[in-house]
């Protein structure tokens, strides 16, 4: 069983890699805006959800999987790579992608915090996974309005300039 556990762990592990990198991205691609300043906020907070992970990993005594967490950073670069509708640069699109691929990684961790809470939590003392739970309800809540308002300008915009 501790075998599943290291390996669900690790995949997290990679996941929250992946996930801190992209944060990152948007939060730099998207400086000095509204949206800028909830991505540096949530940025610090996934910073923490992920160093809270380790902590969880080392309380079990489970090793990091550095292959892992490499393929995590790996493929948050290899994502960038994506066609975004332009050539060079940032677009509307590329907007509306990271805010996505933000939504889904903070849904999963969600999901991770109440599967730690209904079997490991007896064994971890102090870690309140209720409360990493609903923390990852409100980044949700956070992001959701800028994810959509993404969208209403990559398409509803694009369609309306491109009208006859």
């Amino acid at each position: 069983m501790s075998d599943f556990l290291s390996i669900y762990l690790n995949d997290h592990l990679a996941g929250a890699t992946a996930g801190l990198e992209l944060v990152r991205r948007a939060r730099a691609s998207n400086e000095d805006t509204e949206l800028g300043d909830l991505l540096a906020e949530l940025t610090a907070e996934i910073e923490a959800d992920r160093e809270t992970l380790g902590e969880v990993m080392a309380r079990l005594s489970i090793a990091e999987n550095k292959a892992k967490v490499a393929a995590g950073w790996s493929a948050e670069k290899l994502g960038r790579l994506k066609l975004n509708g332009q050539l060079r640069g940032y677009s509307p699109l590329s907007r509306l992608v990271e805010l996505e691929g933000l939504h889904g990684g903070i849904a999963t961790k969600k999901s991770l915090w109440q599967t730690l809470g209904a079997t490991v939590a007896e064994r971890l003392p102090g870690l309140d996974f209720a409360q990493l739970a609903a923390r990852a309800d409100s980044q949700l809540n956070r992001l959701d309005p800028q994810r959509l308002a993404a969208a209403r300008v990559a398409f509803v915009s694009a369609t309306t300039a491109a009208a006859p």
